[in-house]
């Protein structure tokens, strides 16, 4: 394809960059393919797995893409960054202007960090749904779950047991709701059955004591498979244990209900999983949930867990959070051991939060968060800081970095809502948003594919030649044929890339705290008849779902998304908050104080399942 060789970008260096409002960098928007699924997504995969006919194919896609322009031939001086590590500084309070924070012994075991949590989360005295208003729904939290094992309101046992009902009930037509590829009943009642005896002598392990949580099925845990949300990946690779994450959530107590589906080794960001069904979304049972922590997200937008765990690698925890209406929380790059995870996008991904509230979202953080025991450095610990969110003085003096044309690439309803909520916020505690230009905002869309692809082939590739491809689902087949595509160069390339928007982010971050930005494009979209058996590839909607996702992932910044209203269809819509490495307490003030002026407007999913009233 010599002959063919597109122009390439020269990108000017970072000190020469406008990032002022008034900046004359263009959004650049790209031109995507067309939505195929069934019998023409079969026939694009087999073409593409052709010798000839694929070589050619994956030319026109990787041209359509701008990856030549954007990427292979373009030209950077910045050297590459192949891990995003962020220096932790000497004082994370100081440096990072950490308001209203406490200090935590950075030894502490899971179960104590989870109290040293509970104890900076304000103090409430709901005792069931009754005592709200009729108006008003919140879902269940780990402290409403621990209050009333503690007062013998309802025991754990009662709880597993309500929610292998309530599992079974989801499963049944005329729309399955696909939540879990994997659960042992039996294995649910035992730590059930332990956790009500620990409450009935007096010593419950910590508040997550009895909470059940669920896990991604990209993450180990006993005694499951891990799937991958594939048919074959756990014969490779079996599970002999728990994931470190998974690990400390045992250790307070947890009960740990199985492993949620997801969007086939997480390589699309619908959660149509044609092996495992596709995961539904709570408000919509016809709309996805949004992938690829698909089934993470939609457990806890249907009352079956408070909690539960995704791996976010290209906004897989974000995303879905925001489309089912609940928390969803990623840390900087680092924060969580990756011990016991599919390594199928090493510095890309990391473990997530999905949550009810951002308050069980802290807590779990907590209980998972710091390094191992073997990996700890000879000097001394960095200091962990937890937010006050109990706190009667609110953080000040907020600024939030806002690129308009980015932020305003979404639908009305979203650009609307999202800009109601960033003005409300602003005038409720007096803080401000800062104008700003990030430019290149598509070549690191690119960069990032380039990487996450690379990565994912590379730790397949030992499988790939032994496995029967009738076994992969034909999106994923697509997926996984464009990935191989990409070379050495494109890939330090890529890494350069990296690199310099680390600089630009970091140069935003001298004018802002935190980015701020919808999260998704646009909302839950329908689930087609015609992608159950095959999957689907739509670039259109998927583009629109995963622009604001990339630079968390990419650079390794923490990031939150929180619910902040509804479209026409009553589907939900959240706001992101991106900080600077290591910035999760002011992250966490800041997504705290969002929750507190939209929960009084939250609204009740048509699937719903309320464990702890139920009857």
């Amino acid at each position: 394809m010599g002959l063919l060789r597109d122009a390439g970008v020269v990108y000017k260096p970072v000190e020469q960059i406008d990032l002022g409002p008034c900046s004359n960098e263009s959004y650049f928007r790209a031109d995507k393919a067309p939505r195929m699924a069934g019998f023409l997504l079969k026939i694009f995969a087999w073409f593409l797995e052709s010798r000839i006919i694929g070589a050619l194919l994956l030319y026109i896609v990787k041209k359509n893409n701008q990856v030549y322009k954007l990427v292979t031939n373009a030209t950077l001086v910045e050297p590459p960054m192949f891990v995003p590590l962020h220096p932790i500084p000497d004082c994370i309070s100081t440096e990072l202007n950490q308001q209203e924070v406490k200090l935590i012994d950075s030894d502490a075991s899971p179960p104590e960090r989870a109290q040293e949590a509970i104890k900076c989360i304000p103090v409430t005295l709901k005792k069931s749904l009754d005592d709200l208003k009729p108006s008003c729904f919140v879902r269940w939290t780990i402290a409403d779950y621990s209050r009333a094992y503690s007062t013998g309101a309802i025991t754990p046992l009662r709880v597993a047991e309500h929610f292998i009902d309530a599992v079974r009930e989801s499963c049944s037509p005329p729309l399955p709701m696909s939540f879990f590829i994997n659960y042992d009943a039996e294995d649910i009642l035992r730590q059930a059955r332990e956790s009500t005896l620990r409450y009935k002598r007096g010593i419950p392990i910590s508040a997550l004591d009895g909470v059940p949580i669920a896990i991604k099925d990209e993450i180990d845990c006993s005694p499951y498979p891990t799937t991958g949300g594939t048919k074959w990946l756990h014969k490779f690779r079996p599970c002999t244990g728990d994931a470190c994450c998974v690990m400390r959530l045992r250790s307070c107590g947890a009960i740990l209900v199985g492993k949620t589906n997801m969007h086939e080794l997480g390589a699309g960001v619908s959660g149509i999983n044609p092996h495992y069904g596709p995961i539904r979304n709570p408000y919509d049972p016809n709309k996805i949930a949004g992938g690829s922590s698909s089934g993470s997200a939609a457990v806890v937008s249907s009352g079956l867990c408070p909690v539960a765990l995704g791996v976010d690698s290209g906004g897989s925890v974000r995303m879905p959070a925001s489309l089912c209406g609940v928390v969803g929380f990623k840390p900087t790059f680092g924060c969580i051991p990756h011990s016991g995870v599919l390594p199928l996008n090493w510095t890309v991904g990391t473990v997530g939060i999905l949550a009810a509230t951002l308050e069980d979202a802290f807590i779990v953080y907590a209980a998972i968060s710091g390094e191992l025991p073997s990996h700890k450095p000879t000097t001394l610990p960095p200091k962990v800081h937890f937010p006050l969110l109990n706190s009667t003085n609110p953080i000040s003096n907020i600024r939030f970095a806002k690129y308009g044309e980015w932020f305003n690439d979404c639908s009305d309803e979203i650009r609307i809502c999202c800009s109601n909520a960033v003005n409300l916020l602003c005038e409720h505690y007096k803080w401000k948003t800062v104008g700003v230009t990030i430019p290149d905002i598509e070549s690191m869309l690119l960069a990032h594919y380039v990487t996450i692809s690379s990565e994912c082939c590379t730790s397949l590739s030992s499988h790939m030649e032994k496995l029967d491809f009738a076994e992969i689902g034909w999106d994923v087949r697509v997926a996984l044929r464009i990935c191989g595509a990409f070379h050495g160069k494109e890939y330090i390339k890529a890494q350069k890339m990296r690199y310099r928007q680390m600089q630009i982010h970091n140069n935003v971050f001298t004018m802002a705290d935190v980015i701020v930005a919808p999260t998704t494009g646009r909302t839950a979209y329908s689930i087609s008849n015609d992608a159950l058996k095959t999957g689907e590839v739509d670039c259109i909607n998927g583009a629109a779902l995963i622009r604001y996702q990339i630079a968390p992932n990419f650079l390794g910044l923490p990031a939150v998304t929180v619910p902040v209203g509804y479209d026409k269809a009553g589907l939900p819509i959240g706001l992101q908050f991106i900080g600077k490495p290591w910035s999760e307490p002011t992250l966490m003030h800041i997504a705290y104080a969002m929750q507190a002026l939209c929960i009084s407007d939250y609204r009740r999913p048509k699937v719903f399942y309320d464990l702890l009233n139920k009857k």
